[in-house]
């Protein structure tokens, strides 16, 4: 009880909060952006030092490389957090968008208004960098933040949460745009999920176990995609060290993330030149490979320790590790056959220098974010230069792929008149 009696306060701060942000200037919400950027560099010491301690209880509790790799903050990624800050305080202002204008034949002058949602919920796990891009993007789009990370980033997230609420008060908005459940009580995931009279949508931010959750027990509308599961379909008609180079980006450059490459489909014309670059590329950063008899067969003897053969549950699986599965397939239509069996909707790229198969693979492939000759890595808010986002989604309905700060609103219908009425 004491529980859901604290929840709900803040629930109510927060709509109260959501009330004034989304009736502030865009210059006021500029002002807490800009503090915010300020402050991760004026006060990098003391979140660092938050997620130093979230680091090592995590290493002390066993977590894998993978998990330690997501959690932590170092000078470079806190760096990048203001960067990503900035990113969205550069962006125009979205309550400012008026669209879709007409005058009808009865002169009513009508057009859309762009407006916030109001108080938007984010469970997420292990990334703290999180909790600053939400801050942001929130905070922008006139939304009041409530925010819920995982018990592992409990230091760091309760430093970035209150530097954000601290740079909003300083200007002249509510302390409570940005608030964080500091209790790691696993109860208060259910307890959030319930809480629709104050929450308009709800966020996961996790794995497929999070989503699932979210999917099946939130009272609230909830973002329940994000899971990637990424292919890159190599073609035969390709520059073999360009498509090289792509697929090894997407799989080391971070695999701790859901936008890296997970299964590449090889074509079997291409495949003798292609496939054992790729394995000695890949063997470089100590990538596993899982790979099907046909490509077990043209690897031969220069698998080696690397390469093993795929299981039928290695065929659409997210690794969020230096692993990956590879297949060799006769055709187009077989490689888009695979992705529609094993896709998870998110991040999927082509690698050829045919624009009649580019053009089929764009068309035919449906994900919230489809690539042409180039990295899986991209699908992210400050790459597709939105400065950050709120989450990735595999949804169709009213957000797909990075959600920025056009996602994190809705809008009005305006009626202008002059004493119209109806007959």
């Amino acid at each position: 009880m004491k529980v859901r009696r604290e929840l709900e306060e803040m629930g109510r701060a927060a709509r109260r909060a959501a009330r004034l942000l989304a009736r502030a200037s865009g210059m006021r919400r500029d002002d807490a952006l800009a503090r915010m950027a300020d402050a991760l560099t004026a006060r990098r010491d003391e979140v660092l030092s938050a997620n130093e301690q979230d680091h090592e209880a995590a290493r002390a509790n066993g977590a894998n490389e993978s998990f330690l790799d997501r959690l932590l903050l170092d000078e470079g990624r806190l760096a990048g957090a203001a960067a990503g800050v900035r990113g969205v305080l550069s962006q125009p202002d979205p309550l400012a968008d008026v669209f879709d204008e007409r005058v009808l034949p009865n002169g009513l002058q009508v057009f859309k208004r762009r407006v916030p949602l109001g108080v938007i919920g984010v469970i997420y796990e292990s990334r703290p960098n999180i909790t600053i891009d939400i801050a942001a993007l929130c905070v922008k789009s006139g939304n009041a933040a409530f925010l819920r990370g995982g018990s592992e980033a409990v230091r760091t997230n309760s430093a970035l949460a209150g530097l954000a609420s601290e740079c909003a008060a300083a200007a002249g908005l509510p302390r409570e745009s940005v608030q964080i459940v500091r209790s790691t009580d696993r109860a208060l995931v259910g307890e959030m999920l319930g809480m629709k009279d104050y929450l308009d949508l709800m966020v996961p931010r996790g794995g497929a176990e999070l989503v699932r959750r979210v999917a099946a027990e939130a009272a609230m509308p909830a973002i329940t995609g994000g899971v990637g599961v990424c292919h890159a379909y190599v073609d035969r008609k390709v520059d073999v060290d360009l498509a090289v180079a792509v697929a090894y980006n997407a799989k080391v450059s971070r695999p701790s993330v859901c936008n890296a490459l997970d299964t590449v489909l090889v074509h079997s014309a291409i495949a003798p030149a292609y496939l054992p670059k790729l394995a000695a590329e890949w063997s470089k950063d100590g990538v596993e490979i899982r790979a099907d008899r046909r490509a077990l067969t043209i690897l031969g003897q220069s698998a080696g320790e690397g390469v093993r053969p795929a299981a039928p549950e290695d065929w659409g699986r997210e690794y969020l590790s230096l692993t990956a599965s590879v297949r060799v397939v006769d055709t187009v239509d077989e490689a888009l056959e695979h992705i529609e069996a094993y896709g998870s909707g998110h991040t999927d790229t082509v690698l050829t220098e045919d624009d009649a198969v580019a053009d089929r693979f764009v068309r035919e492939v449906d994900s919230g974010v489809v690539l042409v000759n180039a990295s899986t890595r991209f699908n992210d808010g400050g790459e597709l230069g939105l400065g950050a986002e709120v989450a990735i989604s595999t949804n169709k309905m009213h957000a797909r792929g990075p959600m920025g700060l056009r996602e994190l609103t809705s809008y009005k219908w305006v009626a202008l008149g002059s004493g119209q009425v109806r007959n």
